[in-house]
């Protein structure tokens, strides 16, 4: 009987302790990627939460394994969102499901501010290494799987090592930038427009196309010093 009594405790008490940690990551979450979160504390997290900072050791021994602990909960959910949005897409072509992994990792991107913390936000390098990673590993390599595989289909102009590179910046840039605010735009319009510039191009044509034939895959041209010279 005692046996039973003790076993009952320590579910009760494991059961408290996991509720306990859950609730500090959802406070967590909410106040260290905020927009001001460079001035976010230790101590407003407890008062936020309504416990001492000694019952949040308890469970996160500091503030770098709390942040750890809180970008492995949403990346989780990130990876969720991507692995969702490209199941929909799944037999649609091409630049549909281009567009639509595009803009649902670059709103994700910024519902987390992940590439902030990338960039310096989260002032600890162990995490923006670990971001970094992380990033890398659920998009970045998800978007040059997809152009390699429209480049073998022959779907694509440029080299995929381009377009990825180009994918890159451009999603890195967009939300360390005030463009957001000076064009007041949404996230999702400026995702939308960054995406068909870099599938169909900026300049729209106003006359005859010099060649309608579809373009095949750009060569590089060999500097003028390589090029065979004639006699």
């Amino acid at each position: 009987m005692e046996t039973m009594e003790t076993d009952s405790v320590s579910k009760v008490s494991e059961h408290d302790r996991q509720g306990a940690a859950e609730a500090i990551l959802e406070a967590a979450g909410r106040l260290f990627f905020a927009p001001d979160s460079a001035r976010v504390s230790m101590d407003d997290l407890a008062r936020e939460l309504g416990m001492s900072k000694k019952t949040i050791y308890r469970h996160f021994p500091d503030r770098r394994s709390l942040l750890a602990a809180v970008l492995d909960r949403q990346f989780a959910a990130v990876e969720r969102t991507l692995e969702a949005s490209a199941e929909g897409a799944e037999g649609q072509p091409f630049d549909v499901r281009v567009q639509r992994f595009l803009i649902a990792a670059g709103t994700e991107l910024g519902r987390i501010g992940a590439a902030q913390l990338a960039t310096g936000r989260g002032g600890d390098a162990m995490l923006r290494q670990y971001v970094e990673q992380r990033v890398d590993a659920l998009i970045y390599r998800r978007i040059d799987e997809l152009f390699r595989d429209g480049h073998r289909r022959g779907l694509l102009s440029a080299p995929p090592e381009l377009l990825g590179e180009i994918t890159r910046g451009a999603l890195e840039r967009l939300f360390t930038s005030r463009l957001p605010y000076e064009l007041e735009w949404t996230a999702a319009d400026l995702l939308r427009a960054t995406v068909d510039t870099v599938l169909y191009g900026a300049i729209r044509s106003t006359g005859p196309a010099i060649d309608d034939r579809r373009p095949g895959a750009v060569t590089p041209t060999a500097p003028d010093d390589e090029k065979e010279v004639g006699p």
